[in-house]
Order: structure tokens, then sequence, then C-alpha cells
């Protein structure tokens, strides 16, 4: 068959042998050998029912690939299998197919495509989507967010509460899908496959509309109710094989891995998971951390696994941008975005509400958030089937609302569009600037050949005498809270000022290519 790079293709296999625990005892990979180079590519199997198991593989160039697969069973239907696919160039004008997978940059900072283009990350937060969200959902969900501009979502790969009731069904009252029967004892080794085929659709929604699924195993924190995540008890090495698990399944098209999340990364799981996902995702993914709103934040700084940190602000509705500064000093570097500022309208009408998250947006990109933004609204997180559904911790609902109403708070439009302000700009590896201009909040690119600035106030940006010659002369001003330009222009060699209007929110976006 012929494909195009980028593209994920899938495999079947079918066992000859009856294997009576298939997910706990089969180990089932494939290697992609590309000629001329001989670039090897390995890709894990996934069991999914039966005597079924398939293999997922998207290909980093144009050129023949030739497929084995090997193992640690003796079965003729799954080892030793063999195949060729021919990959032509990409031809999509979807971002991912045409620029391939997002990856951490050379200075590990930000996200780049993996032929260098820049990307910036504009997650929202969907944690309870998987277990939750219906086809229809999902497509009502991903067209919004779409369309807002936000680029990924953060998603609970499984309910994660062992105390958390229910019916199996998505559609009524605290109904929820159940991805391991054994999960409410904390354990994780009775997968039911139809849940991750049920999955696949959902993440197949998300992916036709340019989201990319932020997946997190299982929550080590508050999780979905509070009561009791299994994330902190499930042995170490059952969580590290569902980590393979979702990168056989997932990993063949754009996913961030988020294998750690509101604790305090140290937990036993959290190292396992990403040691096994550094050795089994060939596309080098972003994997990291996402913490608790108190700690340190800087567990396994120096992991090879560890690609980025993500803070959380907490939940009280305040701006403290400094928590993203303190992780950006960590050394080594890694990426830092706050991944759970406060939620709109958590708890009460109008907390975090309108222009605070576009502020909270700017503020954090600009105190070394580099990696992206992060937004979330009260009762979308959890999934709130409607505005009456009970049994939800009302500290974190949205008051009167279910999840299609918080869909529509003013707050997302604004993060949403910080992505389409910067699309385009050399983004790589920018830092907090402090020296070229009289900006309280402002990044600049390795080079110097990019300077943005959010002035909470608005302008004019006062340029620093002792470097303005080195200063980009080209500019662009844009109102955040709109994308629309409000002044374009060429400073004048002499100039120390860039024009803006007082008195309003603006983003100086001054570039010379």
């Amino acid at each position: 068959m012929t494909i195009p790079a980028w593209h994920r293709t899938e495999l079947s296999l079918s066992a000859e042998h009856d294997h009576p625990d298939p997910y706990l005892d089969v180990e089932l990979w494939a290697d992609f050998t590309h000629r001329p180079t001989g670039t090897v590519l390995r890709r894990p199997a996934f069991w999914d029912g039966g005597a079924t198991w398939r293999l997922r593989f998207a290909a980093p160039a144009a050129g023949a690939w030739t497929w084995r697969t090997g193992g640690n069973v003796d079965d003729p239907g799954l080892i030793g299998r063999t195949g060729e696919l021919t990959v032509a160039a990409p031809e999509s004008a979807r971002r991912f197919e045409r620029h391939g997978f997002w990856r951490t940059s050379p200075g590990a900072r930000s996200l780049v495509h993996a032929d260098g283009t820049p990307a910036l990350l504009v997650a929202d937060t969907a944690w309870a989507l998987p277990w939750r969200a219906t086809p229809d959902d999902v497509r009502t969900y991903a067209a919004d967010r779409a369309a807002k501009g936000f680029n990924a979502a953060l998603l609970m790969s499984v309910q994660p509460d062992m105390h958390a009731g229910g019916p199996p069904d998505r559609t009524e009252d605290e109904g929820f899908g159940v991805g391991f029967e054994d999960l409410e004892h904390g354990r994780l080794a009775r997968l039911d496959p139809a849940y991750f085929q049920y999955l696949d659709g959902l993440l197949d929604i998300l992916h036709d509309h340019g989201i990319v699924p932020v997946l997190q195993p299982v929550f080590q924190g508050f999780g979905w109710k509070g009561r009791s995540v299994a994330g902190t008890v499930v042995p170490p090495e059952e969580y590290a094989r569902y980590c393979r698990y979702l990168v056989a399944r997932y990993g063949a098209r754009p996913v961030v891995y988020l294998v750690g999340a509101d604790g305090s990364g140290e937990e036993p799981q959290v190292a396992a998971g990403g040691e096994e996902i550094e050795a089994w995702d060939a596309y080098g993914q972003p994997c990291g951390l996402h913490y608790r709103p108190h700690g340190r934040g800087r567990a396994h700084q120096d992991a090879v696994w560890l690609d980025f940190q993500w803070c959380q602000t907490g939940h009280f509705g305040e701006h403290l941008p400094e928590r993203v500064a303190d992780m950006w000093r960590n050394e080594p570097a890694k990426g830092v975005a706050n991944g759970e500022p406060t939620y709109e309208n958590s708890g009460e009408t109008g907390k975090a509400a309108g222009w605070w998250q576009g502020h909270e947006a700017w503020s954090n990109l600009c105190a070394g958030g580099t990696m992206g933004v992060v937004y979330g609204a009260g009762s979308l997180w959890q999934w709130r089937l409607h505005a009456e559904e009970g049994d939800h911790e009302p500290y974190f609902l949205a008051p009167g609302c279910g999840w299609r109403e918080a869909l529509d708070f003013e707050g997302s439009r604004y993060v949403g569009l910080v992505g389409r302000v910067l699309d385009g700009l050399p983004t790589t590896d920018m830092s907090p600037d402090r020296d070229r201009a009289m900006a309280g909040r402002a990044l600049s690119s390795p080079d110097g050949t990019l300077y943005i600035a959010y002035a909470e106030h608005g302008g004019p940006l006062r340029l620093n005498p002792e470097t303005a010659k080195t200063f980009p002369r080209s500019y662009r001003v844009v109102d955040p809270r709109t994308g629309e330009t409000a002044g374009q222009g060429v400073r004048g060699a002499d100039d120390l000022t860039v024009p803006g209007e007082d008195g309003k929110p603006l983003v100086f976006v001054c570039h010379d290519v």
C-alpha cells in the first residue's frame, strides 16, 4: 500500500495460539526499517480483544519501509510476520501531516514540529471527556475549541477514582465508561478493549479538528470527584505497562504524554511510566509532569524522559506568574507552562472569568511558560452532563452549568487567541526579556529578531536606549481581546518608542525578518 508520510496506518495480526492473559503476558512489537537510510523505528503492538493485536505506525519520511514483528511468545500468527509499506511525501494541508509531530525544541524551552517548524501549545482542560463524552458531544466540543484556536486538550485517559460509583453508561447521571475492571481495587491488570475502542473514536474526532490529546494515564491528585485516586497506589510495573499501551495505541498520531499529574512528581509510578514511554516512543513526542499547587515542581528535572514541567497555580483566582518563573529557572532547562490556572467560574460565578483568563495566559507565557498556555472551565473539566447533575464537589463546579454551557464561557476566547496572534512567528526557545524595553512582561528570541511584549495597560512601548540599535524595527500592535491589529509600521532608526494606545491591554510583536 502507499501512504503519505506522517499518516497513521494500522496493521492487524491474529494469534494462532491461545493466550490466557494477553494484556499482561504478551509483548509484541514491529521494527520498521527505512530504505535506503537504514533508519529503524520500533513500534509496540497492543492487544485489541480476542485473538487480535494491532500495530499503528506513521512513517516520518517518504520511501520504502519494511517491517518485521518480534515478541516474547512462540506464536506464528504474531511473531516473524513481515511486510512493506510505500510512503509518499505528505500532501495534506494538515499541520501535523505536513510538518510532523511535536517534539521539544533544541533549547528545550518550547515545542517544534519534527521539521523544526515552531509550535505553541494552546490547550483546553477536558479531563473527563474520555469516560463521559459521546461522539456527538466531542464533535460539538472539538468544533468550538478549534474555531477558538485551541490545538490540544488535557485528558485523563481513564476515570481515576477508586471509589466513584455510577452506571456503566456515559449518557446517564453519574455514569461513566470503565477502562480497567480492577482499577477500583488499585490495579491496572484487567483492561477492557471495548473502552479503548470507544476512546479511539473520540480521539479521532479531536484529531480531525487539529486537537492533540494530552494523555494522563491515572491521576495522582484530586481525580474526578476526589475519591481515592488509583495513580498513587497501583503497582509501578502496571502503571508502566499501561503507559506502553498508550504509546502503542495512540502514539502514531500527535500526542503529549502527561505521565504525572496533580501530585509531587516523586510518586514511584511516575518515573516508571516516564522511563517506559522513553523506551517505546519512537517519535520523541513530549513527555512531562503536571504538579499540584504546592511543592517544588522540579521532580526528575535531569531525567532523560522528562521534556516539560507544568505548574498549577491554585484555584483561588489569583495571578501567580512567579511560580512559572521559578520553574523556568530550574536546570537543566525544560519546557514550562501553567498547566492548570483557576477554572473559569469555578465554585462561584465570576471567579477567574472573562479577561482574567487572557491576562493569565499572556502573563504566564511571558514569565517563561513558553511551551504554551492552558485554559479550563468549571463543569466542563468534569464533563458534568447538565446543570442539575449531582455528586460532584461544588467547589469545582460552575454554578448552574453543565459542560455545554461552560463551553461558552467568555475567557476561552481570549486564551485561544494567543496561538492565533503568535502563529507563524519564530517563537522557538524564546526567553523572558526585561532588558531591551521598559515592559513588565516580554520575551525575546535567541537571535534577538523577535520581541513580544504584553502590556496590561497599553502603550507606548519605550525602548532601552543602550540596546535600541539592535531592537527589531518592524512592529505590529495587537488587541489581545480580539486578535485584531491595532497598529503596525516600521520604527525610525532613532525612535525609542513603539506607538500604542494607552489604557487597554496590548501585545507588541516586534519582528525583523
